[in-house]
């Protein structure tokens, strides 16, 4: 898969390549211009004629045929294709107008030559801001790649061997101790473990593993040794096939953003027609050829599209800062142009809506609160599950009970001895095993059941003590900003792996009404699609399970706490992880859009009224390329004024 990565560094280089360019063609450009407006504005040459003209062709040739080049090429080439783009003007105005200053010296044309290099100079910046603003190439590929182990512990000849993860065959009996990461696809053969997969899965619980469960690879063993027979290597594992999703939907995803090249594929042509037959016209009546030239070259420059090049990148890149300053990182700058269009909004679960770290959320207690915490927090203390660990963070005590013949129960719970006392926490099962009678708390479990949590029942000596409830609380803004998003009439819909009633009673909490639960992760991509049918779809994901849907919609939301993979897929990223950064991210989309609108109609505002003139003969080339730096400088302004808009 090696030769999907090229695609990342093309795009940085583009962007270095660009700003050379820019730099380059400045730093000759501004002598130029300082040489032409001394002599031909305030008539104090620092240059005496004809040599000011050898120096401004000799400064100007590296601006137009070395930075310039690829405009000029790409632009030609369009001229003999009659396939027109914004390079298409730009060539014939820079080349044209840089050869009235050879013909000079034959004394039938004047010298715009200095205008030539001004106008490339203005469009590398346009460029260049282009480049940046469409943010730098993704690097999730690579980044899933890594999340693979390199090494595998196996068993051969009842000898533990370190092999490369490339040896492994199908087959093969790995070891996996606690911490490490299980190597590829498998099935336990023997032992029991807790497996942290929420790298893939974006959940946040582990998952408990025993014999004959399945394994998935670059996940994390947490606390047993695992022995696992090897089902799945190479490009057929787990891992392997959600890269092959982000490389497949990230392949298939077209840029929305068309505006300005379909406005200047119908411009362009009129523009060429217009000055050819403005030359004609000037040449047949006066017979005056440096005047028609003049002229001509005087029409191609005012209506150059430099404006029009930077009237989307501009108001991408100050959207892009106010979005940073709030927390809304834009990676595609075309993502901010597609925001405005979405229908519908679909968010992750773990993670997205919740804070992906379970928390106890209710306690019922038959003895006092604080005496059931410290007794459940000693034992809890010993294990490294999360539940475990959040109910310590919950009891918050420093003096903890000293606890004997402590004995994890693989996914049913944990018991031990404080004193002569013998403590049992569990769950229903362990409960039952055991004998104990649940009836007085029984209402209590199949409520907090009924809400999607998770229940640990607290016994000693075999009599209740009293349940918590432990779940992964929603993040406190997550419901204001539904609301917020039901109220301007978007689609929210919630998509998880998890069970049908933990996820409609986190819907209920939010205010999402529509529901896809029990979604297999390659499968969230799939779903997208489906609802893309109709309109444009957001997705709102934290997980590397969520990569494929992120980059599957139309814009991928990414939260900023979540993998880095999830975040390298997303368009746009909300490093604060709240969703209210999905409000203003619409809202931002919405205000920097109608700038576009208004900036592209500055960058014709001035043709409209400065072309005719230009064909009048009434303003001369230079003046032609000071109203068009005036017409970009206006639409940088323009764009600036977005600063002040509230989101």
């Amino acid at each position: 898969m090696n030769h999907k990565h090229h695609k990342e560094k093309i795009e940085d280089a583009e962007i270095t390549s660009w700003k050379k360019k820019l730099f380059g063609s400045w730093i000759l450009t501004i002598p130029i211009a300082i040489i032409m407006l001394s002599e031909r504005i305030f008539n104090f040459p620092l240059i005496e004629m004809p040599y000011s003209i050898i120096t401004i062709l000799v400064i100007g040739f590296p601006v137009i045929f070395i930075f310039g080049w690829d405009t000029i090429k790409g632009g030609m080439r369009g001229l003999f294709t009659f396939y027109f783009n914004m390079d298409s003007l730009i060539s014939l105005g820079t080349v044209v107008a840089y050869l009235t200053g050879i013909f000079y010296f034959t004394g039938f044309v004047q010298d715009y030559s200095g205008v030539a290099a001004m106008i490339m100079a203005f469009f590398t910046t346009g460029k260049y801001v282009e480049a940046k603003a469409r943010g730098r190439a993704s690097q999730e590929i690579k980044k899933l790649l890594e999340l693979g182990a390199k090494k595998a512990r196996i068993l051969r000849a009842n000898k533990e061997i370190e092999i490369p993860i490339e040896e492994v065959k199908i087959g093969d009996i790995l070891i996996i101790k606690p911490g490490e990461k299980i190597p590829t696809d498998g099935i336990v053969v023997k032992g029991e473990s807790s497996v942290d997969e929420s790298m893939v899965t974006g959940e946040s619980l582990p998952v408990e593993k025993l014999k004959g469960s399945n394994v998935i690879g670059a996940t994390i063993n947490q606390d047993g040794i695992l022995y696992i027979k090897a089902t799945k290597v190479g490009k057929d594992t787990f891992l392997a096939h959600i890269i092959e999703l982000v490389e497949n939907a990230q392949s298939s995803k077209v840029p929305i953003q068309r505006l300005a090249d379909k406005i200047t594929s119908v411009f362009v042509p009129i523009i060429l027609i217009l000055a050819i037959t403005t030359f004609i016209g000037w040449f047949f009546f006066s017979g005056d050829l440096s005047k028609a030239i003049g002229v001509g070259v005087a029409v191609l420059v005012i209506a150059c599209p430099c404006a029009l090049g930077l009237a989307t990148p501009t108001a991408l890149m100050v959207g892009s800062g106010m979005g940073a300053k709030r927390g809304i990182l834009i990676r595609k700058g075309e993502a901010i142009q597609t925001m405005k269009e979405v229908k519908i909004i679909i968010f992750d679960k773990t993670g997205t809506i919740t804070k992906g770290k379970p928390e106890v959320t209710d306690i019922k207690s038959l003895i006092p609160e604080k005496e059931l915490l410290t007794l459940s927090a000693s034992l809890e203390k010993l294990s490294e599950h999360p539940i475990a660990k959040s109910i310590v963070n919950k009891a918050n005590i420093k003096n903890y009970k000293k606890v004997t013949g402590f004995k994890v129960l693989r996914g049913r719970g944990v018991e031990g001895k404080i004193g002569k006392d013998a403590i049992i926490i569990g769950n229903q099962t362990l409960m039952n095993e055991r004998k104990i009678n649940l009836s007085k708390i029984i209402d209590s479990i199949e409520k907090f059941e009924e809400e999607g949590k998770t229940t640990m029942v607290v016994a000693k000596n075999n009599k209740i003590l009293g349940v918590m409830a432990v779940a992964d609380s929603i993040k406190e803004d997550s419901k204001e900003a539904i609301r917020r998003l039901n109220k301007n009439k978007y689609r929210t819909v919630m998509i998880t792996g998890d069970n049908e009633r933990t996820a409609k009673a986190i819907a209920k909490q939010v205010g999402i009404k529509e529901v896809i639960a029990n979604v297999l992760p390659e499968d969230k991509a799939k779903m997208v699609e489906k609802l893309q049918k109709n309109c444009m779809v957001a997705f709102i994901g934290d997980g590397i399970n969520d990569a494929p849907a992120l980059k599957q919609s139309n814009v991928g939301i990414a939260i900023g706490t979540g993998t880095d993979i999830a975040i390298e897929a997303g368009d746009i990223v909300l490093a604060r992880g709240s969703l209210i950064g999905v409000v203003q991210a619409i809202n931002l989309s919405k205000a920097t859009f109608r700038k576009i609108k208004q900036n592209l109609f500055w960058a014709f505002a001035y043709n409209v009224i400065a072309i005719p003139l230009a064909v009048g003969g009434v303003l001369h080339p230079v003046v032609a390329e000071i109203a068009m730096a005036l017409s970009s400088i206006t639409v940088v302004t323009n764009a600036n004024l977005l600063r002040r808009k509230k989101l």
